[in-house]
């Protein structure tokens, strides 16, 4: 059996997608897996014990006309694999464009209602319900395919080259830390970073044990440098200078995430650590961190969750300011209280 699933982007998409991996792969412990992905996105993928190859290409040249040539390039190393099935969880045209253009002999896809994508499969599997999560819409295409699905898998599994990396680059002094997450892809998903700063506050004031690790890319770097500038003996600032499986060795090794709606809390869900995520105009029962999204603390509006990159609301992004530092504080705090 050789297998190919499409999942292109982002962070957060790649992670909520990896339990049909590991489940394809105890189901068919002798297939050969490949995926499909943002070139930027690859180090979330290499070496993953379940996957036997990758097949790479440059997002951000997908609307030039070199960009469609790598792309045809990897198209054909597709067609040369001779794939049984075609498994996309974008469920986008493009992506579908993809998975009937890579001619394996069944391919199957999630139907989003969106970009006519629908038209390129054998077969489409619809969201079980309007609030179904992400991870249960992948999953439900599994079920679709008779494999079964179960929990009996490590989400996440630690790597020994890359845990033996971090350990030498940040050598662990016993102390317990909070992972912050302050960025977000739209800035109206974003806690204002004075709300963090005083979160921060309160729970460095309340346990001297206590540091905070600052996480985000480079479009985070002022932020990241606003919340370590508030005691640089216990903030870490790591804002633009993490590689990925670096930031996911941090959330590992971290007891808490306070996040905004980013890829970072479904990192966290996987490996099963505590999250206080922070929604605004986002639906946390479809994108929430997987098991804990009954926890997720937002406002309750009229217009939220809008769905929108911009806010319109007469007060401006009040679906997040409405959110308190104290309510934050005092909700890290309990999630912590069976880790510390």
């Amino acid at each position: 059996m050789k297998i190919l699933i499409l999942k292109p982007s982002s962070i957060g998409d790649v992670v909520q997608a990896l339990p049909v991996l590991r489940l394809l792969r105890r189901h068919f412990p002798q297939s050969e897996i490949h995926w499909w992905i943002d070139r930027a996105l690859a180090p979330l993928l290499e070496g993953d014990p379940d996957l036997t190859g990758i097949i790479p290409f440059d997002r951000r040249e997908f609307h030039t006309f070199q960009g469609w040539n790598h792309v045809f390039r990897s198209v054909r190393a597709m067609r040369a694999q001779h794939f049984d099935w075609v498994i996309d969880l974008q469920g986008l045209a493009r992506s579908g464009a993809i998975a009937w253009m890579a001619k394996g002999g069944f391919s199957i896809g999630v139907n989003t209602g969106r970009e006519c994508g629908r038209g390129f499969y054998n077969c489409t599997v619809d969201r079980p319900s309007p609030s179904s999560h992400a991870v249960d819409w992948y999953l439900a295409v599994l079920r679709a395919l008779d494999v079964p699905v179960h929990l009996d898998y490590d989400w996440l599994p630690q790597r020994a080259s890359q845990a033996a990396s971090f350990a030498q680059k940040w050598p662990q002094d016993g102390s317990r830390w909070i992972a912050i997450a302050p960025g977000a892809r739209w800035d109206n998903k974003r806690w204002p970073v004075e709300h963090f700063a005083k979160a921060i506050q309160r729970l460095l004031a309340y346990d001297m044990r206590l540091r905070i690790v600052i996480l985000g890319s480079r479009d985070d770097v002022v932020r990241g440098a606003a919340l370590a500038g508030m005691d640089t003996t216990r903030c870490l600032d790591l804002t633009g200078q993490t590689t990925l499986p670096e930031m996911i060795e941090w959330v590992r090794r971290s007891d808490l995430l306070i996040s905004n709606d980013t890829g970072t809390i479904h990192v966290a869900a996987a490996l099963q650590k505590p999250v206080v995520a922070l929604f605004g105009p986002t639906d946390p029962a479809q994108t929430g961190p997987y098991g804990q999204q009954h926890q997720v603390l937002r406002t309750v509006l009229p217009c939220a969750p809008c769905m929108k990159g911009r806010c319109s609301y007469e007060l401006p992004v009040e679906c997040l300011r409405a959110i308190t530092p104290e309510r934050v504080a005092t909700e890290a705090l309990r999630r912590l209280s069976g880790a510390l």
